[in-house]
């Protein structure tokens, strides 16, 4: 059985999200759920961990586990180190430069957590219309559907919803 969550869309049909791309595609999370936008802090690796999950940062003393949503999605991971320098011990390389790491709450099992996600680049608070979102297809799709719970039409891009919260029931129910 699949749990599809759903989208909280407001009465006059919007929602307000934090858009960010990962792998070339164009993400967004409810911003209610957003607590912290940081540049990209040293990571611990947890060893056995699983790939989504596989380091923490240590932020304000407080050890907040990082997902790597292009493991779920099937994207090409990313060769960098994570440590906010270069493997000289320089400055980040300007591509990595606009990396981030966005910390969401969410609630998984009855618990509210806090998890890191990876982003290659933040972009903006954004209202988005529901009359602008589509359920993912049956077909024609290259990830997992129960994975996503829309697509939002913009101008310029297509933005996909994640469902995180089925990611991470997945996750945990791997583990």
């Amino acid at each position: 059985m699949q749990h599809f969550s759903a989208t909280s869309w407001d009465e006059n049909g919007q929602l307000e999200v934090l858009t960010f791309d990962i792998g070339g595609e164009r993400l967004a999370i409810e911003a209610v759920n957003i607590r912290e936008i940081l540049d990209l802090l040293p990571e611990t690796c947890v060893p056995g961990a699983p790939n989504i999950v596989s380091s923490v940062v240590n932020f304000r003393g407080k050890i907040i586990p990082i997902a790597d949503l292009r493991v779920v999605f099937g994207m090409a991971a990313e060769v960098a180190d994570h440590s906010g320098e270069s493997a000289e011990g320089g400055s980040v390389s300007p591509a990595a430069a606009d990396h981030r790491i966005v910390v969401i709450e969410t609630e998984l099992d009855s618990e509210l957590i806090q998890i890191g996600l990876r982003a290659d680049k933040v972009h903006e608070v954004a209202i988005l219309d529901q009359r602008d979102s589509n359920e993912p297809p049956v077909l024609g799709i290259r990830w997992k559907r129960e994975f996503v719970r829309e697509f939002v039409r913009q101008p310029d891009c297509i933005i996909v919803l994640p469902d995180l919260q089925e990611i991470f029931r997945s996750m945990a129910c791997a583990a």
